[in-house]
């Protein structure tokens, strides 16, 4: 998106003026960008007080967003019940949070909340009192105050502005015309306007939301030179209710169509709602509500208006769902409003929908269905089957309902109508968008389905007349409830001896939580253009595998006027840049010739050359003034490939071909074979898990600014490793590293994805910032280029993001175990493939840590484990959250639930029995002590209730056919940190000026993860003053050099320690200033009251980061003395007598380290423990489930920040989930990556979350190692999210139980909608695929045969399956 002076798109208006909504992906689908067309609001500032304080934000990039979603929520009903809060946060997404919080945060604005709702007494459960005192070590379960909330007020609301009003009156009669480069948009005020326009223009699209157009226009490069908008035509906007219907103006919003609906249904008996019943089903799950909001009913529909001649009915038949062509309206016809009418007594109707996840989520399959019978029988009449998502359009299964009609609707017909079915709406294996036989399956379950749906209801008419259905079937009628997530976050209160002033263990507010949530916190993107900047776009390979053809063409002479964009450049070497540079705009193309040094690393190119690796590797950027230009330029460079072979995709494809990176890594303790004699049983098999993408909300983004003398340059970039980026700029530009000073405020999410790549990325910026030129002269010669080079800003698009960038290694693991029939494992011989991709990065210390960490929280006396890092065409894989453990561990859970099975035990009484119990060494023989670990195994166990819920859930399942319970409880032993001593050490520079406040810097990145709170609460101890008295501004490389990766969840640990021994530098020095007035305040070095104290604290945690924000926030002073810093205190003294008020801080790392030859090392500084209950409940016949409970208990000893260490916890949880249930990548069998935004690819959202969701930090103990003696929570929490996937296998073996099927030994990962289904074979499965096998056969990346097929495009035809029976008003 364009973000030039002279753009006139919505984001720039908004972030230009540095407070506002974020561009995520461009397509409507994350709710980053989510916007309310209004002006100031105090409601609105009073949302953003309550997400800031209520600890719903983290790295705050999606926080304005939500902000606005609540914000409208409350501008339409100020006091909203929970499934309407749900409803509005279904369209945006969040990667660091986990929801919790800002459901919370919303929450406090409703009436009734889950919490009170359950308890029915009217109070806080939370707040009731405790008759119990009060101890020292008490339990807080408060991470803020409520009562400290500023109350909503709605009557204070502004009202729409009358001027506006009246000049919206004013044009109602007139056309408006918008002109752009490339398209004309016209605004008709009339229907004849409109109508005349269409004439004129009869292929012109019509758009009022331009949820569909828009996305074709920026995704598919479609184009139209004439846009018409009716969005101000009255006539498109009239409801009319009659006897008969209702007619719905074609140009109401979804959002007002389902409110119309869910109206009328409310007062009309339910036989004449059934229509209107099956539109709601459908309507409350379909896209975001930002989406619902803007997009027209008409619009859905894809109709085109026409001529003036009169009006027309079209009949909503069969023909015109399928898209014959003889049946749609002429071009010049406008639909004017959609007839949708009341349902007769013996007309029953429904909708079903399966999509990849719950909310915002375009439909896998749909259908919509009808069936008339004979007055007081159960004889068909009439019968109508639809389909969407089984075919490029509607798909109606005529020839079957017309063979059915007359026939009585039993079990009979129902089996015939099955079988004609699946003939009648077949699918190819090669059908676009894959999981043919799913969407089969689906097609026959939703049949059934409607059957019973249908005999319900019959059976409800006569009771007599038809057969008794049992309950066990009948719970399957049931949706899945839209519910709003609560829980309880505990965590051990300070001692009350700890001074009010100390925030050590106290949960603050995250330092930048008000920027974040007014829209104010800047982020690399939302920097303000520079004069002469230009905006870069790559163009990257379309081959995976193939040899770049130098072809040198015969060109024509350029106009004069391109020449010096021009020089040397039209054919560079391999590519054919003429139509490109010759576009407006445009000012170079950028190539590997370019590169003055290094063009990037020995293993890792910045720029092909000769040859292309991957799909998504750059070969050449080009610069331009706009965004929009340098993109359109990028379609018209022309490069020619000659295919290479071998082209290796998958796991197997590089196991065939034996191609690795690297050697094999392998540890061994015990004598494995000589145990596996001595087994009761063995049990060999395979488990596949999948890749995963980051999907961090801000997109790699990055500035560079050449800073005109010595070849300096500033570079402004979201990274997690600066030094690293500043290197990698340094070497491609062959200049020295302290010419390139690497800036970072803050970054919007990271998760490991921004380690490496920034570096690349930013050193292709670097390189078309040292070489464009700053003034291109008009010559008839070729001028000089000059080097002193422009501004550079380079955003990747989210599509772009995925493919070029790589995520989380897919997995391939192969065991063999050898066990007693008790359940104890004696031993285990495991091998690990990961998919590297093309390049190294970091595939091989992701390896390392995998085998390191596989055995988790299990003592195997003999054990192997092995490894292998494929390299394939794939774009490099690299550093993910959690790094190795999620992948690694969930073999080895596998390897447990299998054992588990296979002596038909209980899962978690194997767990228990090869616990690791008393201390002892890992598999690297590190010394460790379990005690934590059995703590929170059996804290979980009693936080959950786990063997009562258990039976509960045994129960269910037996009452229950269709749907099916599974209870999972997963223990976790994670050791945090790096195998190499230097890869912990860190600085930080603390300054203290002359009127007593103190700047902050350090080498760590703050992405969200609240590193900088910690930092400021360290400091605030150690130099014994308030938090609002200290400031943390970014991290600079010439700041703090040579800084190591944030990330292994030792950030805080490290840099904390750089800040104390700083601080701890600087009390030194003041020491001598001190003793003189020991019993001064800060600034005249002693310690404050205790009611000063308490005043200072509570300032500092509710105000700190509000002062320049544009709040009213009044500072509290005593009537002593002053407790701001201000001129003439005791600092000041110091600097008089020359006292160093300026200290580094410096902490040389953790001992750590790993000898690979002899298999043995104190790798990790110390361990977190931890363990999580989950519950979930299934749809066997759509493969749907719902996450009903989650307890999680985790170590973190002496908690720094609560707020912050549960919030990283319920976040990764959040993260780890997706990972195993959701989130799939899918490649073409080419390696093209098909799923590259939010439309196609799934991570968790507000409706995913487990309904119950507790967190609890286990009673702390000393933790020596780190500082306070706290730990490192951000990664732990990740894997913990596989308690859910094996909750979910819980439940599909209970339903393969009571099927007589066999159990599946491993299950792959992630646990999708198409494999629960899949897994839970019936009659439907065989009758869809007869030969259907379930297996654990190993897959790698899931591949489609085709992109942009009926998976993407399914959620479109949704309520066409619905509206068969409706006639359509329009124009002609």
């Amino acid at each position: 998106m364009s973000r030039s002076k002279e753009s006139d798109e919505l984001i720039f208006f908004v972030n230009g003026k540095k407070k506002g909504t974020k561009y995520g992906c461009g397509g409507g689908g994350c709710g980053a960008c989510t916007v309310m067309i209004s002006r100031y609001d105090p409601i609105s500032k009073k949302i953003r007080e309550r997400i800031a304080k209520g600890h719903g934000t983290q790295c705050g990039f999606c926080t304005p967003g939500m902000v606005m979603s609540i914000y409208t929520l409350l501008r339409n009903h100020p006091e909203p019940s929970t499934e309407q809060i749900m409803e509005a946060l279904g369209g945006n997404l969040c990667r660091c949070t986990g929801y919790r919080p800002i459901v919370e945060s919303a929450k406090s604005f409703s009436p009734s909340s889950a919490c009170c709702q359950m308890n029915g007494k009217g109070k806080c459960c939370l707040d009731e009192e405790n008759n119990e005192p009060e101890t020292k070590n008490s339990v807080c379960t408060k991470l803020y105050e409520k009562e400290e909330f500023q109350p909503l007020d709605p009557t204070q609301e502004l009202i729409f502005p009358p001027e506006l009003m009246r000049m919206a009156e004013d044009s109602q009669n007139t056309v408006l015309t918008f002109r752009g480069e490339r398209t004309t948009w016209i605004a008709p005020g009339t229907l004849n306007d409109l109508l005349e326009l269409k004439t004129e223009y009869p292929s012109a699209p019509l758009v009022i939301g331009n949820t569909c157009l828009g996305l074709d226009m920026k995704f598919k490069d479609v184009s139209y030179p004439i846009i018409i908008s009716p969005a101000r035509i009255l006539d498109l906007f009239v409801v009319t209710n009659t006897k008969e219907g209702l007619t719905l103006g074609a140009g109401l919003s979804l959002t007002q169509v389902k409110n119309i609906l869910s109206d009328v249904v409310s007062r009309l008996p339910k036989e004449k709602t059934q229509i209107y019943c099956a539109l709601l089903k459908h309507l409350r799950t379909l896209a975001g509500q930002q989406i619902r909001n803007v997009a027209s009913l008409g619009g859905n529909c894809i109709l085109n208006v026409a001529s003036t001649e009169g009006t027309q009915q079209i009949p909503l038949t069969d023909h015109f769902l399928a898209g014959v062509p003889d049946a749609n309206p002429e071009a010049e016809q406008v639909l004017i409003s959609i007839f949708v009418p009341l349902s007769r007594k013996w007309e029953f109707v429904s909708a079903f929908r399966q999509a990849p996840r719950q909310q915002n989520a375009l439909a896998t399959v749909n259908a919509g269905m009808r069936v008339v019978f004979k007055e007081d029988t159960s004889t068909i009449t009439d019968l109508n089957i639809l389909y969407g998502g089984i075919g490029a359009t509607t798909v109606s299964a005529n020839k079957s309902c017309r063979q059915l009609i007359g026939r009585c609707w039993d079990e009979e017909m129902l089996d015939d109508a099955g079988k004609m079915i699946c003939e009648e709406v077949s699918l190819l294996t090669t059908a676009p968008g894959g999981m043919v036989e799913y969407r089969k399956t689906l097609a026959i379950s939703f049949l059934f389905k409607f059957y019973l749906d249908v005999l319900k209801q019959l059976k409800m008419r006569d009771p007599r007349r038809y057969p008794d259905i049992s309950q066990k079937l009948l719970h399957i009628l049931e949706d899945f409830p839209l519910t709003m997530p609560h829980g309880t976050q505990s965590f051990k209160d300070v001692d009350s001896q700890q001074p009010l002033q100390d925030p050590i263990g106290r949960p603050i507010m995250h330092q930048s939580g008000i920027k974040h949530a007014t829209g104010e916190a800047v982020f690399c993107d939302d920097m303000s253009v520079l004069a002469g900047e230009l905006f870069l776009a790559v163009v990257t390979s379309s081959k995976p595998h193939a040899k770049i053809i130098k072809e040198p063409k015969p060109l024509t002479a350029p106009a004069p006027e391109h020449w010096p964009r021009m020089q040397g450049l039209t054919m560079k070497g391999s590519l054919d840049a003429s139509e490109a540079l010759a576009l407006p705009g445009v000012v170079d193309v950028i190539t590997a010739q370019d590169v003055p040094g290094d063009n990037g690393r020995e293993e890792e190119s910045l720029y092909a050359q000769d040859e292309v690796i991957c799909v998504g590797q750059i070969v050449c950027a080009v610069a331009a003034d706009s965004y929009a230009h340098a993109k359109q330029a990028t379609k018209k460079v022309k490069i020619v490939y000659q295919d290479l072979e071998p082209m290796i995709v998958t796991v197997q494809d590089a196991l065939q071909h034996e191609s690795f990176i690297g050697p094999e890594k392998k540890l061994e303790q015990g004598n494995v074979e000589l145990a596996f004699q001595s087994a009761d049983q063995t049990l060999e098999g395979e488990v596949h898990l999948g890749g995963q993408e980051h999907f961090y909300m801000e997109t790699q983004s990055v500035r560079v600014v050449p800073k005109g003398e010595d070849k300096q340059m500033d570079i402004y970039v979201s990274s997690q490793d600066a030094a690293f980026t500043q290197e990698m700029v340094a070497r491609t530009l062959g200049i020295p590293k302290n010419r390139i000073n690497c800036h970072v405020k803050r970054v919007g999410g990271a998760f490991g994805g921004k380690t490496s790549k920034p570096g690349l990325l930013a050193s292709v910026a670097a390189v078309a910032a040292h070489k464009v030129s700053s003034v291109c002269c008009l010559s008839t010669q070729l001028p000089r280029q000059q080097e002193t080079g422009r501004p550079i800003r380079f955003i990747l698009e989210r599509g772009d993001d995925m493919l070029i960038t790589g995520g989380r290694h897919p997995l391939l693991g192969k065991y063999r175990i050898g066990f007693m029939n008790n359940g104890r494992i004696k031993a285990a011989d495991i091998q690990l493939y990961i998919n590297g991709g093309c390049t190294p990065d970091d595939s091989e210390l992701v390896l390392e840590y995998a085998l390191l960490k596989l055995e988790n929280a299990y003592k195997i006396p003999n054990l192997r484990v092995r490894g292998r890092v494929c390299k394939t065409n794939l774009p490099s894989n690299t550093a993910f959250r959690g790094f190795g453990f999620p992948q690694g561990a969930f073999v080895t859970e596998t390897c447990v639930s299998a054992v588990a099975a296979k002596c038909h035990l209980p899962p978690e009484k194997v767990r228990e029995l090869n616990m690791f119990r008393t201390i002892d060494r890992t598999i690297h023989k590190q010394e460790f002590d379990p005690t934590n670990l059995i703590k929170c195994w059996e804290t979980c166990m009693e936080n959950s209730s786990y063997y009562s819920r258990k039976k509960t859930v045994d129960e269910f399942n037996q009452q229950s056919f269709w749907k099916k319970r599974g209870i999972a409880i997963i223990p976790m032993k994670f050791s945090v940190g790096f195998p190499k001593t230097f890869y912990h050490q860190a600085a930080a520079l603390v300054q203290i000026y002359t009127d007593g406040s103190v700047l902050v810097a350090h080498g760590g990145v703050e992405m969200g993860q609240g590193i900088n709170t910690k930092m400021i609460q360290v400091a605030s101890r150690e130099l014994k003053i308030p938090m609002s008295y200290i400031h943390l501004d970014e991290m600079s490389t010439m700041t703090v050099p040579n800084t190591v990766t944030t990330g292994a969840s030792t950030g805080a640990d490290v840099n904390g320690r750089a800040v104390q021994n700083a601080c701890q530098i600087l009390m030194r020095r003041l020491e001598p200033i001190i003793s003189q007035n020991p019993n001064g305040a800060w600034e005249e070095w002693g310690p404050l009251s205790e009611i000063d104290n308490c005043m200072l604290l509570r300032t500092s945690i509710l105000h700190i980061g509000m002062k320049n924000m544009g709040w009213v926030v009044s500072e509290w002073k005593s009537d002593s003395a002053s407790h701001t810093p201000g001129e003439g205190s005791g600092v000041n003294e110091a600097f008089i007598q020359s006292i160093s008020l300026s200290a580094t801080g410096y902490f040389r790392g953790y001992q750590a380290d790993m000898d690979w030859e002899k298999g043995e090392g104190d790798v990790y500084p110390y361990f977190v423990f931890g363990a999580a209950c989950s519950e979930v409940e299934i749809d066997c016949l759509t493969g749907g489930h719902k996450n009903i409970r989650t307890d999680i208990v985790m170590d973190g000893s002496f908690s720094i920040n609560p707020a912050v260490d549960i919030g990283q916890i319920e976040g990764a949880f959040v993260q780890g989930l997706g990972l195993y249930t959701l989130e799939e990548l899918k490649y073409s069998p080419e390696g093209v990556l098909y799923t590259r935004g939010p439309h196609q690819y799934k991570i968790a959202s507000v409706t995913d979350i487990p309904e119950e969701f507790h967190v609890s930090l286990l009673t702390p103990t000393q933790n020596p190692k780190a500082i306070y003696s706290s730990k490192g929570l951000g990664e732990a929490g990740m894997f913990l999210g596989s308690s859910v996937f094996f909750a979910i296998a819980a439940a599909v073996d209970a339903a393969r139980k009571e099927r007589g099927l066999s159990p599946i030994w491993a299950i792959n990962s992630p646990a999708t909608a198409e494999l629960i289904r899949m897994a839970c074979e019936d009659q439907f499965t065989n009758l869809a695929f007869p030969k259907q096998i379930l297996n654990a056969e190993s897959r790698g990346p899931s591949q489609l045969p085709n992109a942009g097929g009926p998976s993407t495009e399914a959620g479109l035809q949704m309520d066409s399956t619905l509206l068969q029976v409706t006639r359509m008003n329009v124009f002609i």
